[in-house]
């Protein structure tokens, strides 16, 4: 774990009050989890603190899951890679990620570890802002991805009601998604299946090359990338005319939930999303400076 979140820690048991989250990824350096968390904590007046923790590999994840069994953190939100382990490691597992194999919610107590997943609903909040008129029942989904963010929301999607097709470049790992998720999924052949998607959603990490001009005139175009908000898939789609949800939404959207289960109370009211963008203007306005 990062060197700087050892103060917290130390903090956390020598109180006894203060409440230890953090989100856990590597790499962790572009997550925006800590402003808006720690803008929640401050709104709110919860005794908290919620940092980054970045372990280098499995064991250091592993390690900082015995830290939370220990008492040391009470929370952590839980990025790419470690979202499949944390689901592993759990004692306790809520239906949101028993559907998906994954988690991005551990909250400790009493040594056990229970695992959640709030993906789900980030996407289903952020449809809804963005992109109120869409409804998922029915719809035709097309995934762009087969790795651990598809995974993790694709059981809200299939929840809502949506036919799910997963394209991959390579096609043997989504086919082993299809088949970890079940009925109600599908593996694209090609391209082709763009033709007749009512949602495209990127989950990968990687801008996506795809010819957005056989999508239908009406489709809805998602990226779970919030770095920047205006990926260059979503200004491709916009330039189409096509309606376009964007991953900070998303983000926005599962913090919620995190927030609850890791510090107890609920968010307080807070525009986030002004938060998030007077932030990500002040990184860019620093990094054009130096």
């Amino acid at each position: 774990m990062k060197m700087e979140t050892e103060p917290a820690i130390c903090q956390a048991r020598i109180t006894g009050r203060v409440r230890l989250g953090g989100v856990a990824g590597n790499p962790i350096g572009h997550s925006l989890s800590p402003i808006l968390h720690n803008a929640w904590l401050e709104a709110g007046a919860v005794d908290g603190s919620y940092v980054a923790f970045q372990p280098k590999d499995p064991n250091g994840f592993r390690t900082l899951v015995a830290a939370g069994r220990a008492g040391l953190i009470h929370g952590l939100n839980v990025t790419a890679p470690f979202k499949e382990q944390a689901f592993a490691l759990a004692d306790d597992i809520a239906p949101a990620a028993k559907a998906t194999g994954s988690a991005n919610i551990l909250v400790f107590d009493n040594g056990r570890v229970r695992a959640d997943s709030a993906d789900g609903e980030g996407v289903l909040y952020a449809l809804a802002e963005q992109a109120p008129s869409f409804d998922l029942k029915g719809a035709h989904v097309v995934m762009l991805g087969a790795g651990g963010a598809a995974r993790a929301v694709a059981g809200a999607l299939i929840e809502a009601g949506a036919r799910l097709s997963i394209l991959n470049r390579t096609r043997s790992r989504a086919e082993a998604l299809a088949a970890d998720l079940g009925a109600g999924v599908a593996v694209a052949e090609d391209e082709g299946a763009l033709a007749d998607a009512d949602l495209v959603i990127n989950a990968l990490s990687a801008p996506p090359s795809i010819d957005l001009g056989v999508l239908k005139a009406d489709a809805v175009v998602m990226d779970m990338t919030y770095k920047p908000v205006l990926t260059p898939f979503l200004a491709a789609a916009q330039a189409r005319g096509l309606i376009t949800v964007d991953g900070l939404a998303m983000l926005i959207g599962q913090a919620g939930p995190s927030f609850e289960a890791i510090f107890g109370v609920p968010p307080p009211p807070l525009d986030l999303r002004a938060v998030a963008m007077a932030h990500l203007a002040s990184a860019t306005d620093m990094d054009a400076a130096a």
